[in-house]
């Protein structure tokens, strides 16, 4: 029977690598990666030569048939990655991982590095129960999606850029006004890592005075 193995990588410290996941990637018979440049790097690091192939949003509904077919045809293992975190989190994956489901390839996800975990823990907020939203729609469905969270009774963790965080926080502040808390981390596990909480509006005058860089993670407090 095949496999498809689902590895999370570093979202920064490459450090944060399983000793699991390098197993697996050098014992693979391919990795399937979001870019093969940014994965050679980490493969060249921990001195990995297994081969890769793209497979990415742009792709992927192409290159799905052909890995199923490759791996309904003999037995191999697969590695799934993407260019940090866990695939199928906010990455490419989940079109491949429900084929393989369907045709009963097993699939087999390791546990590992992904970005609203430290995120949603070190926020102060009670997190016993939360929603991910992820990314919100550019544009249709934003304002359902926004209006929703408002009535949440859990905590709500969305992923932002920093080229629309700003814009986050002033929907935030116009719908949620200063009573509820905020929590904004950004370059999680990397040299420059950072959390802010507060206010929407506090932390968009903090962002605004201080140029934003990095992937954010947005973690909203529970309504009372």
């Amino acid at each position: 029977m095949s496999n498809l193995y689902i590895v999370p990588t570093p979202i920064g410290n490459l450090k944060d690598i399983t000793l699991r996941a390098i197993e697996v990637l050098n014992e693979a018979d391919l990795i399937l990666s979001e870019d093969t440049r940014t994965t050679q790097n980490l493969l060249k690091h921990f001195d990995i030569s297994t081969k890769t192939r793209a497979y990415h949003q742009h792709n992927e509904h192409v290159a799905t048939k052909g890995v199923i077919e490759e791996l309904l045809s003999k037995e191999l293992n697969y590695a799934l990655v993407s260019d940090a975190g866990t695939p199928g989190i906010s990455d490419p994956g989940f079109l491949l991982i429900r084929a393989c489901v369907k045709e009963k390839i097993n699939v087999v996800s390791l546990p590992g590095p992904t970005a609203f975990v430290p995120a949603i823990t070190k926020s102060g907020f009670p997190c016993d129960r939360f929603v991910f939203e992820g990314f919100l729609p550019h544009k249709k469905g934003r304002a359902k999606r926004l209006a929703a969270i408002k009535e949440e009774k859990r905590a709500v963790v969305l992923y932002e850029s920093p080229h629309r965080i700003l814009r986050l926080l002033k929907e935030t502040d116009e719908l949620l006004g200063s009573d509820r808390l905020v929590s904004v981390s950004r370059e999680i596990s990397k040299i420059y890592e950072e959390t802010k909480t507060g206010s929407p509006a506090d932390l968009h005058e903090y962002f605004s005075k201080n140029k934003p860089k990095g992937e954010f993670v947005v973690v909203i407090a529970a309504l009372k």
